[in-house]
């Protein structure tokens, strides 16, 4: 049974790589500015169901839907246009592109769908003075620092006001300190733009930013508070 008002919904899903499965029978629902940490020990499937909630990997087996959609019966053109429209992504090491300024690189997701550079650099602006990083706008990744740097991927993952901003380790390559303050930061912009986040950690500091918890092990998903 699809929960109410869920905007993504994954019922039944399998995935195996060889002979080795990674999802078994895995179910997951997410509310419109719901935060969900998924967690479980590494090697558990999370990173594979979140994989499979973002389009990026097709199950083997079970249905996706998004916003009412079948995720897992469109063409990969068709995801590819999801997953720059309408998903937002951080990853544990930013993967911001060396060769362009933050400010650049926070505007590339709005370049990418036609907005012009002007225009795009001034919403990304906007980001970045939210996310306390205006002052690092002309430098380029590798001349700031950690904290700042996974501050500038969270800010290029919400510009594009995703409804789905996806978040995998997103603070696991830095000290305790400037986790809690990205955590603060990227929990707050969502909530505040209404987009749901599906928190991958393995941190318990972490997931202490969520609205619920969902345990992935050997495949399967539990939810800590029963509604999956």
């Amino acid at each position: 049974m699809t929960p109410a008002g869920s905007l993504l919904v994954a019922d039944g899903l399998h995935k195996a790589y060889g002979a080795n499965p990674a999802l078994d029978d895995a179910s997951f629902s997410i509310h419109p500015g719901e935060v969900v940490a998924v967690m479980g020990p590494s090697g558990s499937g999370k990173s594979t169901l979140l994989h499979c909630l973002a389009g990026i990997v097709r199950p083997d087996a079970g249905t996706i839907r998004y916003n009412g959609r079948d995720l897992t019966a469109m063409s990969d053109a068709e995801r590819s246009t999801l997953r720059r429209t309408e998903f937002g992504f951080v990853f544990q090491f930013g993967q911001l592109v060396p060769e362009l300024s933050c400010l650049e690189n926070v505007a590339l997701p709005l370049r990418l769908t036609g907005v012009k550079r002007k225009a795009a650099e001034r919403t990304a602006m906007e980001w970045m003075e939210r996310l306390e990083v205006a002052d690092a706008g002309r430098k380029r990744p590798g001349e700031v620092s950690g904290g700042q740097g996974q501050r500038i991927a969270v800010a290029r993952a919400l510009v594009t006001s995703p409804r789905v901003l996806f978040a995998d380790e997103p603070t696991g390559a830095l000290d305790s300190l400037n986790g809690e303050r990205v955590m603060e930061l990227l929990t707050d912009a969502a909530r505040d733009s209404n987009a749901a986040v599906v928190l991958v950690t393995h941190e318990a500091r972490v997931a202490a930013y969520s609205d619920r918890e969902v345990i992935v092990r050997d495949g399967t998903v539990r939810d800590m508070a029963g509604a999956v």
